[in-house]
């Protein structure tokens, strides 16, 4: 890929507009309808984007990204069955080397389809973290915490690992990840949000996935989930909670009073037949709601623009058709996990990260355009995507993402090696 420190867009389609648009150090420098180039550093990268428009890249704000490796591995039953008897099982055999090519993989496929952030909860998070720098992407890199799956010790060297290491990249934020309620205990979850608050960074978990997670906390505790989690006094405006489709309306005013932001992965919430999420209710109560597309494994992609799409229409099948209208669906996959995630992007704004995509207006999904998002959320494909852009460096040259053979080399290695591990 090119280096550069700048780099202008030329003639590019923008808010209904054609614009110049100066990215410099990663950050769009300047947005105006006519940019001279005589004013320009000599070392400025020129692209033409004569019929392409610019719109923000996709953040996609809750996967699974190394589970790319389990796609197709164990569909079509319930979440519980699929976690307990064939994921936990098949990822105790997965090896350092084997998430970071994973990984790579699932960086790739973002890539290609419009995605330069994710938010990640995984394993052998070093891995990962060497994928995300070594891609040219950003990421917030889950620090996973889960009791039924680690000793005592192992939690500790998490904890020590989030203070010892804050600050891994410039493209790159920790989270404190307490996997959910039912594989974490209560004074282990406070311990989480304590150092979350005191280290500056997000709390993210799953929530109220399905009705079996709220039955369970209910005999528990004698709580629901998210009153649960308020009883622990855990939540607060840096909480980022995935899922969240069993939710009743003093839930939602709970998460409204804490100002916590939600993920929706839809995708997923149909395949494992877990739940719905209430977008009306959520967006009358204005709560913050990204969008992620879960790992590939229960997706079975990480596709943002095909996650965009089907949450805009799931919206609508309760019989109001005005819910979750296009704009508000793109801005779901952009805007909103970039602010859940403190990144200062998501929107094609000055001082923001140049994070973009350039999509080809003369592809035939695209159309004739009436509007440019309904054409983008109702009726693209990735084959649209032109460009993507990631702190101003462009991220495909080509029609190839960087190492883009060697990734699918050393998966179908990986899948061999692992198909006859015991």
């Amino acid at each position: 890929m090119p280096s550069m420190s700048s780099l202008l867009i030329h003639s590019v389609y923008k808010d209904s507009e054609i614009v110049d648009v100066l990215i410099q150090n990663g950050i769009f420098k300047k947005i105006s309808t006519h940019i001279p180039l005589n004013s320009l550093d000599t070392d400025t990268k020129i692209v033409d984007a004569s019929q392409k428009a610019i719109l923000p890249a996709f953040y996609n704000a809750h996967t699974h990204a190394a589970m790319t490796l389990l796609r197709g591995y164990a569909d079509d039953m319930s979440l519980f069955k699929w976690l307990h008897e064939y994921i936990w099982v098949q990822e105790s055999k997965l090896q350092k080397e084997d998430i970071y090519w994973a990984s790579r993989l699932a960086i790739l496929e973002m890539i290609h389809s419009g995605t330069v952030f994710f938010a990640d909860m995984y394993w052998h998070r070093e891995e990962t973290i060497r994928a995300v720098i070594e891609s040219g992407v950003k990421a917030t890199i889950g620090v996973t915490f889960a009791e039924n799956l680690m000793d005592k010790n192992a939690i500790e060297k998490n904890f020590d690992f989030l203070k010892e290491m804050k600050s891994v990249h410039p493209r790159i934020k920790l989270a404190v990840m307490p996997h959910s309620i039912y594989a974490v205990e209560s004074d282990l979850w406070k311990r989480c949000a304590r150092e979350a608050r005191n280290l500056g960074l997000v709390l993210h978990s799953h929530i109220s996935e399905t009705k079996e997670e709220v039955e369970t906390c209910l005999k528990k505790t004698g709580l629901r989930p998210v009153e649960y989690l308020e009883s622990l006094g855990v939540l607060d405006e840096n909480v980022v909670l995935a899922h969240a489709v069993h939710l009743n309306e003093k839930e939602i005013q709970i998460l409204k009073k804490r100002k916590v932001s939600l993920v929706h992965c839809p995708v997923s919430n149909m395949k494992l037949s877990s739940g719905k999420l209430n977008m009306k209710a959520l967006q009358k109560a204005q709560i913050s709601v990204a969008l992620g597309t879960d790992g590939a494994a229960s997706n079975n992609n990480l596709d943002m623009l095909e996650e965009m799409k089907i949450a805009a229409l799931l919206a609508k099948t309760e019989g109001d058709p005005e819910v979750l209208n296009a704009k508000e669906a793109f801005s779901m996959a952009s805007l909103a996990g970039a602010k859940a995630y403190q990144w200062n992007a998501g929107e094609i704004k000055e001082t923001q990260d140049a994070d973009a995509i350039l999509v080809d207006l003369n592809n035939e999904r695209m159309l004739p355009m009436h509007h440019l998002h309904s054409n983008w959320v109702y009726s693209a494909d990735s084959r649209a995507i032109h460009q993507v852009i990631c702190n101003g460096k462009p991220l495909i040259e080509n029609k190839k993402v960087k190492d883009e053979d060697l990734i699918l080399e050393n998966i179908r290695r990986v899948h061999h090696d692992l198909k006859n591990r015991h």
